[in-house]
This record gives C-alpha cells, sequence and structure tokens, in this order.
C-alpha cells in the first residue's frame, strides 16, 4: 500500500498572513510540521501544497526538490489542494493508494497520529478516516471553535458540529461532562486516492453551509468516515496569539524532555 502525505500550506490567511513561515521556537510552522511527518513509517512521499513560492521555496531549500508543489490559488479548501496534487502526481505515472491531509499549521502533530490512520486501510470497508479526542473541559466542549464528533457502534462519525453533541437533555450543562463522553475532532485526513477525487467533485451541501464543516459535506453525500481515538489533543495554529501560545507549550515539551533525560 502506497501512501502519500500531503501538507496544504497557505499563504495568504486572512487572520494570520504568512502563517507557514512564521518561526515558532526559531524553526518555521512548516518546516516543524513536515519533521513530524518524515518520521512516520510506511510514508513513501510527502508533499507541501501551496500556492506561494516563498513556502515552495523554503521547504525545497530544506528537503531538496520535489518537496514541495505549487498549486491553484482558487482552492477553497485543503481537501482540495490535496486533490490537484494527487492527480498531477498521477498524470506523471506516480500513484498512490492512501493520501493523508495534515495540515500545514499543526506544528505539534504526532507521528503516531498519521500512522494510526494510514493502519485503518488494512480495512478494505475504510474509505476515509479522521482522529478524535476526549474533551475533558467545560469550556472546551462549549467553544464552537471546537468542532464536536458522535460516532456509531463501528467507529464511524454520524455528524460533527460546532455545537456540543449529544445534548444531555434534563442536566446542567456544567455536569455534561460528568454524564457522558465527549469529543472533539482532530482535523487529520486520510483517504483512498479514488475517494478523494470523488469528494473533490461534490458540492457544498445545506449541512456544510450551516455548519462551515466540510467533512459535512461528505456525510450528506453517503460517504462513511472511520473515526480514530487518539490521547494527543492537536494545538492548530490559526492567530498570533495562538502563535505566542504555541510557544509557551514547546518550552514546556522541551523542559520535559530535559526532566527526562536527567532522571
Amino acid at each position: 500500500m502506497k501512501t502519500l502525505v500531503i501538507i496544504p500550506a497557505r499563504y495568504a490567511s486572512t487572520r494570520f498572513p504568512g502563517k507557514p513561515l512564521a518561526l515558532l521556537g526559531g524553526r518555521t510552522i512548516i518546516e516543524r510540521v513536515w519533521e513530524a511527518v518524515g518520521q512516520t513509517l510506511g510514508v513513501d512521499r510527502v508533499v507541501v501544497a501551496t500556492d506561494d513560492e516563498r513556502i515552495c521555496d523554503h521547504i525545497e531549500n530544506i528537503a531538496g526538490e520535489g518537496a514541495a508543489m505549487m498549486t491553484s490559488d482558487r482552492h477553497h479548501s485543503g481537501t482540495d489542494r490535496c486533490g490537484e496534487v494527487v492527480e498531477r502526481l498521477a498524470a506523471s505515472g506516480e500513484e498512490y493508494d492512501v493520501v493523508v491531509n495534515v495540515q500545514g499549521d499543526e506544528p505539534f502533530v504526532e507521528p503516531t497520529q498519521i500512522q494510526t490512520l494510514i493502519d485503518t486501510f488494512a480495512d478494505s470497508r475504510t474509505d476515509i478516516a479522521t482522529l478524535r479526542t476526549p474533551i475533558v473541559d467545560t469550556d472546551e466542549l462549549l467553544s464552537p471553535n471546537n468542532v464536536k464528533v458522535v460516532c456509531d457502534r463501528s467507529g464511524n462519525a454520524l455528524y460533527f458540529s460546532r455545537q456540543p453533541i449529544p445534548y444531555h437533555r434534563d442536566v446542567p450543562v456544567d455536569q455534561w461532562l460528568a454524564g457522558a463522553q465527549y469529543y472533539k475532532h482532530v482535523g487529520l485526513y486520510a483517504f483512498r486516492s479514488h475517494v478523494l477525487a470523488e469528494l473533490c467533485r461534490l458540492e457544498p451541501g445545506t449541512l456544510e453551509d450551516c455548519e462551515r464543516l466540510e467533512q459535512l459535506r461528505w456525510l450528506e453525500n453517503g460517504h462513511r468516515i472511520k473515526v480514530c481515538t487518539t490521547a494527543h489533543a492537536n494545538i492548530g495554529i490559526d492567530t498570533p496569539a495562538d502563535l505566542a501560545a504555541a510557544e509557551g507549550q514547546l518550552a514546556a515539551m522541551q523542559q520535559k524532555k530535559r526532566n527526562k533525560t536527567q532522571q
């Protein structure tokens, strides 16, 4: 099973222009994502997909020619950008069975998370896979910035929402976490290549328009999404304030590693 990891990275972010090239602990965000992906076993190729030559040049200076690919600036999502890369590689005779989409603004992504997604494709019934992590804080549960997911008994997604789901009837909100397990969606995806091509041809539907979540387009069109659980809650960087928080997280991680080495 040949596996391709694509890291979509857009320069012109509305809330944080130039985000992929912003420094975190002295290295760019996109470099840190690249490094984490490169530590994952079973990956045949990694490509940064971008619409900006500065990002492309930066990655190729780090990892060599072919490590980045210039893509259209008209894409509405990272999924569409991944679709272009897969289509162009296939046209040149380079085909892959599984494609993993790792967002370019998640420098703390764990190689084990990517491996977990890849492993789900040993099951021939898996067409799309993603991750979830337990919610342990009520503020986190109520924040619309945290996407929640509910699954069936086989671990397939039933629905994603910015609202807390399930609604715990007749129970005060501050007691919801004591009465039920809630999960936050972790936005890493993996697809069979032909399924990714199908997804890129779909038009947005009512659910996606309401929640602004593209995975609802896939569910609304009958696609099944396998959801695996991870204990690691990734920290995405959307704003300069998020970057400042990430600096603190990185410092804590580095200190923990130093303490473990000294033991």
